[in-house]
Parts: structure tokens; sequence; C-alpha cells
């Protein structure tokens, strides 16, 4: 059988990843908190099975779990083992997609050529490949889609495996599939089945293909597609351009101090500069996102004069926008900078005199990487000693590049 897609998925991967670099907690229960310690944002299968969910209290997940190991995340740590993960894979499969930091979409028809085995053997042969060579358990399903290849790797966890090319097989593992497992079907779209009684994957394969598409679009009628096993949502080996990008996250409690908002409001934007000179973008729009303490938001975006990658002028944008809060000293405890009407750099002709921007960002970047990230940062962000007391806070989920998860 031909065109065979593969979905390798890490199992518990930052508490496997903590496992790896620290063999003596092989077993015992793991939580991993995230930036400030508050919360638990990942957790081993034992802590799991302990009553401990994700974004728990740390102080309720000890009295879930007192004989747990609670530990900061890391994720520069991360990125080590999962660009590891990703060269692996490559050496058995010519395309790759780099989903997520634990995630990974390939053509798995090769696998018995690579291997010398029959399929089955081949899929149980690789994921040994990780264990052996990562240190980190992985499960892994193929199938004729990638909807059906994530259902099976989904399905078999934890460390194990299913192929999945006979009908009988597919047809079984759809109807124990509730449609909220797939990718792609949130909770507003699995109410919107379930208003026509679709609760299975069987049922919405079943289905009506127009009635779907009516429903949930044209992202609806390809998952219908790829549950009859034909492929029509491509495996992409290069992240496809980005739409917008976004730096920012929790502020770590209620701020109302206007210099420590200010600071936070700087530091993201370092982040996000840092961002878009990675990928080699410039933006024609700056948006500030907030959430407040009673979980309202707030929202304001500005068109700037030109499309840039520069600093000293999206900082004078987001200032701007953040003077536009009302009212003033109103608690903030998330924020988002979001760039907008991106252009590659290089794509706007520039005005006959004008020069080009970003010259100070660029020696700043070129700095930070011979000497260490934030080594030279701004000094508005001198109100927030804690971000740079802690190298936890230096690397982010969002700073792992290539992904097309986000």
């Amino acid at each position: 059988m031909k065109n065979l897609i593969g979905h390798l998925d890490a199992d518990c991967f930052y508490a496997s990843a903590e496992r790896v670099r620290f063999p003596h907690l092989k077993r015992i229960p793991i939580g991993i908190l995230g930036n400030q310690g508050a919360c638990v944002i990942a957790k081993s299968y034992e802590m799991k099975a302990r009553g401990v969910t994700t974004a728990m209290p740390v102080w309720e997940a000890v009295s879930h779990c007192p004989e747990g190991v609670y530990v900061k995340r890391d994720f520069q740590w991360y990125e080590v083992l999962s660009r590891k993960m990703l060269e692996l894979l490559r050496r058995y499969s010519p395309t790759v997609e780099y989903y997520s930091i634990d995630e990974f979409f390939f053509e798995a028809d090769c696998l018995e050529q690579s291997f010398g085995c029959p399929l089955p053997e081949a899929v149980a042969t690789l994921q040994k490949e990780f264990l052996e060579q990562v240190g980190v358990p992985v499960s892994i399903g193929v199938s004729t889609s990638r909807i059906l290849a994530k259902l099976g790797s989904d399905s078999a966890k934890p460390y194990g495996w299913h192929v999945l090319t006979e009908p009988e097989l597919i047809a079984k593992l759809l109807r124990e599939q509730p449609v909220g497992e797939l990718t792609g079907i949130g909770f507003r779209s699995a109410l919107k089945l379930e208003a026509l009684g679709i609760k299975t994957c069987a049922e919405l394969a079943a289905a009506d293909r127009k009635t779907i598409r009516d429903l949930l679009t044209v992202k609806g009628e390809a998952i219908w597609y790829e549950l009859q096993g034909e492929s029509v949502i491509p495996i992409q080996a290069n992240r496809p351009p980005h739409k917008c990008v976004a730096r920012g996250g929790s502020l770590g409690g209620c701020v109302t101090d206007p210099e420590v908002l200010n600071g936070w409001l700087i530091r993201n934007l370092e982040r996000l500069t840092e961002a878009l000179f990675a990928y080699g973008y410039q933006c024609g729009c700056l948006c500030l996102e907030l959430q407040l303490k009673d979980r309202t938001g707030w929202s304001r975006q500005l068109l700037l004069h030109g499309h840039t990658d520069a600093f000293e002028v999206l900082s004078l944008a987001a200032r701007k926008l953040l003077q536009q809060m009302d009212p003033a000293g109103t608690p903030v405890s998330y924020m988002h900078l979001v760039a907008k009407d991106l252009r590659t750099a290089g794509q706007r002709q520039l005005a006959l005199f004008e020069q080009p921007s970003g010259c100070a960002n660029r020696l700043k970047h070129q700095v930070n990487q011979a000497i260490g990230r934030f080594a030279l940062r701004s000094g508005a962000t001198l109100t927030l000693p804690e971000l740079y007391s802690d190298q936890a806070h230096d690397h982010e989920i969002c700073d792992i590049y290539g992904k097309t998860c986000f």
C-alpha cells in the first residue's frame, strides 16, 4: 500500500524529557510547573493517576500527590530533545512535518524498506529506536490520512502503535472515538455536531459531506474526507507563512503598577521583534491584547506608517496602545502583542531618501546571539528583575522556530 502517513507523538514529553537528564525520576510522579511555579502545565502518567490535572495550582497538586517531584519547565532542554527527534525521524522518512515540539507527521511508505521487515514490525522498530537513541517513549500511528494516523497514535498511548490500513480496524477505531478527539474539532464544533446526533468519529464519517461543509466550512469537509481514508491535508515539510506573529502570556499575577506594566510591554516587544527578525518579517499593524482581573478582554490596534521590524518604531506604537487603556490602573493578568499585516523584509520598496529600519534591532540581535539572549535589553524591563534572575524565563515554547502548529 502506498501513500501512507505516519504520526509520531512523544508520551508525556516534558516529564519524559526530565527523566532523560535525571534518570532517577523514572517511575516517580513528575509535575512540570509554569514560569512562576504556580501551576502544573504537564505531568507524568503516574501523577495523572493521582488526580492531578493540567493548570492545577501546585499547592493543590501537592495535596493530591505529596510524593511527587515538581520541576519548573525548561523549554531550552525540551527543544534539544525535540530537534534530536526530528533529526532521527528524517533518517527514515523523506518528508517530515515538524508539527509541534513533540509531534511529527511523516511519509511512512519507506519504513518497510528502511527496516527490511513488514510494516507493523518496522513501526515497532522505529518506536524502539526513539527510546534507545533519544530516551523518550513515543506512540505511533500509520494510516492513509493524517487524521487517521493521529487517531491511531492517540489511541495507542502510552508507548503503543497502530497500523490502520484494514477497513475493519479503521471502522472499529472510529466507533470508539468521540468527535472531540479530532484535531480541528473544538468544543463549539462538537456541540454543533452533537445537535445533529453526531457524537463519534464513525457518525461524522457517515454523515452527508455537504451537510458537514455547511456546518463546519471547508475545514470540516477536509476532516470528513480524511476519515474516509482520503489524504487531503498534505504533510508540510516547510512551515507555511504566518498570518500574524504574537508574543506574550501571563504576567504572573495582577499588575497595576504602570512601570511594571510598561516593563512587561517592552519585554514582550523585545521577544516579538526578535521573532520578526528570525522569520524575516516586517509588520504594518501592531495589536495589544490584555486580559483583565475580571477575565474580560481589552484590545486595541494601530496601523503603522509603513512596514517595519524596528524596535524603536514599534516601542512607540506599543506604548501609545497601552496609554489608551481606560481606566488606567486596571489590574492586568495577561498581555499579548500581535504583529499583523506581515510582509517579508525587502518586499517593500523604500522611498528615495528612506533608510532601512531596524539597524539598532539587528545590532542588538547580533550581540545577544554572541553573548546570550537578553544580555542586551531595554532599560524599561529593569522593573522585572525576576525575569533575569531565573533562566526559565529565557526560552518559551514559541521561541522554537519551524513548527507548523503556530
